[in-house]
């Protein structure tokens, strides 16, 4: 069995409303020094057997399709030990 992570963010372009809101808030928590926040989604996919390229192909097919939205979002596929 495998686990193969796939990272979602919003491509650098595109204004992240909810990154800023944590941004903004770090300095009254306490925390200084982050000049930026992005907000992303984490999935991790358990799979039957190994992380080939043709899993790998699948779980790929799987973030264009389903778990990023193509046109506003960018995706990373990577194996998890």
């Amino acid at each position: 069995m495998a686990r193969v992570v796939v990272d979602v963010m919003l491509k650098p372009e595109i204004l992240d409303p909810q990154g800023q809101a944590v941004n903004r808030a770090l300095p009254r928590l306490g925390f200084d020094g982050v000049v930026d926040v992005r907000q992303g989604k984490r999935f991790e996919v358990e799979l039957e057997g190994p992380a080939d390229e043709a899993a790998l192909a699948r779980v790929r097919e799987m973030a264009e399709r389903l778990l990023a939205n193509t046109v506003i979002e960018e995706y990373r596929v990577r194996v998890e030990a």
